[in-house]
């Protein structure tokens, strides 16, 4: 039975891969391979293990106590997405984000590439990536008119908001799995891998600096817009702080992100509701009015959350949690550690293949085949690479497919013009966290 489940696997995991080609949501195969995978696991009554990371083994459980224990664990992740994704958008029905537009004074494209890399970094390690990335091309679209100029920003705006996410535990949804896994810890993540994210981030901008596409100025002017809300600005730094308080509240409660998320989403609300001066009401739970709800900034925002993506995390984390239940996981990590004793070269490898396939479920597979303490250096770079790795490929990332969408970017143009840039910023990146982690470990 266990070829069964790794053919159902591998199809799965394929049809997810070819997104594109097949034209089917990746939601799709997600949730049917997770319902498949428990089923033939039920059905057959294969029996299923909890890893014991202290003693290094299996431990055998009952089904319904190992899939209650994994839906726990994945509900922490989608709830905490849940509540930073409606926080991004509740700033977004106040155009919050028209704000970063007024940074720009600049028409030298070099100034404007640093600037927009630089902002890329920074928003991605708050709001996430793929949210960063949206703002940034929106802002593109407006300030650039030429689309071959504006490809070539959206692809640095890919590899800099990647290399952004990777070291904040908000800033990507591989580095959210191994911060609510208590794989790492907030402060740990940062102090080990800003310094190489930077350095990913600053490589390939420093190159392509040099590039005729970043030569000379922007032509045209400026569109000036009337702000659509005189709270924009103020509901984008609420939310910006809300978010960024939430490791804080983890550190000092010590109970799961996800409810200091909830209570940051609270706040926001509160303020987006009276700012508004509408009806205050999460949902319109009394059937009073159904034109008050509508114009609550809240039911607005809720109703625009990415609920394809939340389900896709689901089905993926339950299916990859099948395979670490069966004891696959673990054996397979035993026999990679054999094959490949130097475990720097596996996590490298990790971060090539996240360029390929899906980095979340790499992740998700790597929490259950290594047994590592919290902040070991394993996690950190493990952080880094997978954050990192999909830069690679536009779609290799959630940043590089949503920009793909946007600007109509033809893979084999990003393949020729970006990628090697995003390789050569990830190698600099990893080389630099090796020689971080063995300075820091001989101190």
């Amino acid at each position: 039975m266990e070829t069964i489940i790794i053919i159902v696997f591998i199809v799965g995991y394929l049809a997810i891969t070819l997104e594109h080609n097949l034209k089917i949501d990746k939601l799709i195969p997600a949730l049917a391979m997770m319902a498949l995978l428990w089923a033939i696991i039920a059905l057959t009554h294969m029996p299923v293990f909890e890893v014991n990371a202290e003693l290094r083994e299996l431990e055998p459980t009952h089904i319904d106590e190992i899939l209650l224990h994994h839906l726990g664990k994945t509900a922490e992740i989608l709830v905490f997405l849940l509540g930073a994704m409606t926080i991004v958008e509740i700033i977004d029905y106040f155009d919050g984000f028209a704000t970063i537009k007024g940074f720009i004074k600049t028409r030298s494209k070099k100034k404007l590439l640093w600037l927009f890399s630089i902002l890329a970094f920074i928003l991605s390690a708050i709001i996430d990536n793929l949210t960063a990335t949206i703002v940034l091309i929106t802002i593109l679209q407006k300030v650039i008119k030429d689309r071959e100029t504006r490809l070539w920003f959206a692809g640095m705006v890919i590899i800099a908001a990647n290399a952004g996410g990777a070291w904040s535990p908000i800033g990507d949804v591989t580095t959210t799995m191994l911060w609510i896994a208590n794989k790492v810890s907030a402060l740990q993540l940062v102090e080990h891998v800003l310094l190489p994210s930077i350095v990913c981030m600053v490589v390939p901008t420093l190159i392509a600096s040099r590039f005729k596409a970043f030569q000379g100025n922007i032509d045209g002017e400026f569109e000036k817009e009337a702000p659509k809300s005189k709270f924009g600005s103020t509901m984008l730094y609420l939310g910006l702080g809300a978010i960024v308080f939430v490791p804080f509240f983890k550190t000092i409660t010590h109970l799961p992100p996800y409810v200091g998320m909830m209570l940051s989403l609270a706040v926001v609300a509160t303020f987006a509701e009276i700012y508004s001066s509408t009806k205050f009401s999460l949902s319109n739970v009394d059937g009073e009015s159904d034109a008050a709800a509508h114009h609550s900034p809240v039911h607005s925002s809720l109703s625009k959350i990415e609920l394809p993506s939340i389900l896709f995390f689901l089905g993926i984390l339950l299916a990859v949690a099948a395979l670490e239940s069966l004891g696959m996981l673990f054996h397979f990590a035993e026999g990679l550690n054999t094959a490949i004793p130097n475990t720097d070269i596996v996590v490298v490898l990790l971060g090539v293949g996240s360029a390929i396939i899906d980095n979340v479920p790499l992740v998700a597979a790597s929490i259950g085949m290594f047994s590592e303490s919290m902040d070991s250096p394993l996690w950190h770079f493990i952080a880094y690479s997978a954050g990192t790795g999909g830069s690679m490929l536009i779609i290799g990332s959630a940043a590089g497919v949503v920009a793909m969408g946007m600007e109509k970017i033809d893979f084999f143009w990003y393949f020729k013009k970006i990628a090697w840039l995003a390789l050569v910023g990830f190698l600099a990146g990893a080389v630099s966290f090796v020689l971080l982690r063995d300075l820091i470990l001989n101190a």
